[in-house]
């Protein structure tokens, strides 16, 4: 059995949980999210919990089961907690500002780059960094993740200088350059 799948989702104080068969809404403090489900898995709750099973033990149902699971748990996670995804600037000259909701980058083009966030998502460029965080905010941890992915790659990091757009902790391998300088 699926370890992942069969390990029940707490429902947190302030979390309201709709299920129509495979439909299934949450609405929490942060915002609302919905999502169909593979009809196949069924989705109950029981005792302030949800708990999902699968029909079979064939592998699609298996894969579907934790997918589901994990789906759902995020879900839950994003209207109450939140999620967050860290970016920093690396480069002279480098930086990065909020115009209202938008987050504007100047990171060597000649204009600078504006970029509006979708629904239920929001930047934030902390005072102390002066403009060298970014940080990515939301209830889709999915959407955060692309929003994230979309900023990085504005300017992704170069391996010779290291200048550029990097999530919060990553590692950049640096080359030597022409003259072998290491």
């Amino acid at each position: 059995m699926s370890r992942i799948g069969k390990q029940p989702i707490p429902i947190p104080k302030g979390v309201n949980i709709t299920i129509d068969g495979s439909d299934v809404t949450v609405k929490g403090p942060k915002g609302e999210v919905h999502r169909s489900f593979n009809p196949d898995i069924t989705i109950k709750e029981e005792d302030g919990e949800i708990v999902l099973t699968r029909p079979t033990d064939q592998r699609h149902h298996r894969a579907q089961h934790g997918l589901a699971r994990a789906l759902l748990n995020n879900m839950v996670l994003g209207v109450s907690d939140g999620f967050t995804r860290k970016l920093t600037i690396e480069g002279v000259g480098y930086r990065a500002e909020t115009q209202g909701k938008d987050l504007v980058l100047y990171v060597g083009y000649s204009h600078e780059v504006k970029i509006s966030p979708p629904e239920n998502l929001s930047f934030e460029v902390p005072q102390e960094s002066r403009g060298r965080e970014i940080i990515v905010s939301g209830i889709d941890k999915q959407v955060v993740g692309e929003m994230a992915a979309y900023v990085r790659k504005q300017r992704p990091p170069e391996p010779y200088k290291g200048k550029g757009i990097r999530y919060e902790g990553e590692y950049v391998r640096m080359k030597a350059g022409k003259a072998g300088k290491a």
